[in-house]
């Protein structure tokens, strides 16, 4: 890694820590409040309004609120599709099946996850979907998403590369993470929207 490569991971790491600060500081009625807002920007987008196959995730914490978007994805008909996290920090994909269905997993020391407990599909299961929710800590204004730094979801786009899937990728975020940028990387892809309690911004 280059001397600017070290720069740009230290910056990130200070990013994270100042962005997930912020999100703990957020109550209870704030992150509820703030995911049915969400959900319903999210069902009103086209691509989602029309999409039958749906890559999601389940928030956790102080993280924008997905569970009332799946619900209401799953109401539709949609086959919503949720991470599993594997030993190398790859993904594999099950079927949401309502929040019965949920599993609760500790991953080593790192916080407990919600991962579907049925059949798992297998890490390509995801390049059938027609959106993919990408989590993130803040987007820029070039659409350049900061992950947490896990690099599970850069495993997930190289995989859409590779099969030429062209899911739409949005992002869920609050409006104070939309920023003006964030440290980047040449094979950093851009997302297509973030979606925000206040609105969405598109950026292709």
């Amino acid at each position: 890694m280059t001397p600017s490569g070290h720069a740009d991971e230290s910056g990130k790491r200070a990013l994270r820590r100042e962005f997930l600060e912020v999100r703990n500081g957020l109550t209870a009625d704030e992150v509820r409040e703030a995911a049915e807002a969400l959900a319903d920007r999210a069902l009103a987008l086209p691509e989602v309004a029309g999409a039958g196959v749906v890559a999601a995730y389940v928030s956790v914490g102080a993280e924008p609120g997905t569970l009332a978007l799946l619900d209401a994805l799953r109401t539709r008909g949609v086959r919503v599709l949720l991470p599993a996290l594997l030993p190398d920090n790859d993904l594999d994909w099950g079927v949401y099946a309502g929040q019965d269905s949920l599993a609760r997993v500790r991953h080593g020391g790192r916080m407990a996850l919600y991962e579907p407990a049925g059949e798992r599909l297998g890490p390509d299961a995801v390049t059938a979907a027609d959106v993919v929710l990408l989590p993130g800590l803040a987007v820029d204004g070039r659409g350049l998403r900061l992950g947490r730094g896990g690099g599970s979801y850069d495993r997930v786009l190289a995989r859409l590369e590779r099969a030429g899937a062209r899911p739409a990728l949005l992002v869920l975020l609050y409006d104070r993470e939309v920023v003006a940028r964030v440290p980047g990387e040449p094979h950093d892809r851009p997302v297509d929207a973030v979606v925000t309690p206040s609105g969405v911004r598109r950026f292709r």
